[in-house]
């Protein structure tokens, strides 16, 4: 089992920028990469970024250029700095442990954090 729990997320005006923070405990061992998601009201989750646990990272087209994914082994974080951000980009943030094969393709795995909320202003 893992448990995730994110944090940073907050409120910010168009064009800002905000650090999430993901830390996992418990076994890690049947996942290799931890991921980001986010869910807008009425929309699907969709997939933001993953990082590998030897630092291979993905991130979807929406954010590319903004947003860098980031990891820590040894503290078993990882983080999703969101720069220039956008209206667009409010939504729960949730983190997720799973596979990131070396396609870039990211599964996601059975274990999420309970999410955190950003919100962008214009």
């Amino acid at each position: 089992q893992v448990q995730l729990v994110e944090s940073g997320g907050g409120l910010v005006q168009a064009g800002g920028s905000l650090r999430l923070s993901c830390a996992a405990s418990g076994s890690t061992a049947s996942v290799n990469a931890m991921g980001w998601y986010r869910q807008a009201p009425g929309r699907q989750r969709e997939y933001v970024a993953a990082i590998s646990n030897s630092g291979r990272t993905n991130l979807a087209d929406s954010v590319k250029g903004r947003f860098t994914i980031s990891g820590d082994n040894a503290k078993k974080t990882v983080s999703l700095q969101m720069n220039s951000l956008k209206p667009e980009d409010t939504a729960v943030y949730f983190c997720n442990a799973g596979l990131l094969n070396y396609g870039g393709n990211y599964y996601s795995g059975n274990y999420w954090g309970q999410g955190t909320q950003v919100t962008v202003s214009s």
